[in-house]
């Protein structure tokens, strides 16, 4: 089960990805396995050496009861020392935003696909939409060959 940031690719331009680890509570992972939730509109930050996603959408698990968590509360992802200071440099000096792309499980363990994004102008997103058309077209006169 894969959760893609489709409006990542549009608005951004993705430099690299890294695969992250997540830290979640155990409602958390189990809303996660029954596909209700979003990151669409999260992203994340770095303080004090830690890389913290934010605005990440977990809906409630409904057997939860007491121990239900916060719906869009600040989670901590898991990387090594040396790539959270290669990420820090780039966010600080070159100005890159770090946005999640994908949300996916490898061997029962939820990962997130961190992207080194440069945000897309206007005309940037014009430009990628002419491209998606003509790729579009090319493949509906191939399935007609």
């Amino acid at each position: 089960m894969e959760i893609i940031n489709r409006k990542a690719k549009h608005d951004y331009f993705v430099e690299s990805e890294i695969e992250c680890g997540i830290v979640l509570k155990g409602t958390e992972i189990k809303s996660i396995r029954n596909g209700s939730c979003n990151i669409k509109d999260s992203y994340a930050v770095i303080k004090n050496n830690e890389v913290l996603l934010l605005n990440m959408f977990i809906a409630r698990y409904d057997e939860g009861n007491i121990f239900n968590h916060d719906e869009r509360r600040t989670r901590k992802l898991l990387l090594h020392k040396r790539e959270i200071i290669k990420l820090d440099e780039k966010v600080k000096l070159q100005g890159y935003t770090l946005v999640p792309l994908k949300l996916y499980f490898v061997k029962n363990k939820a990962k997130i696909l961190l992207g080194v994004c440069k945000g897309k102008k206007n005309f940037d997103k014009r430009e990628s939409i002419k491209e998606k058309d003509l790729q579009r077209e090319a493949r509906k006169i191939e399935k007609y060959k």
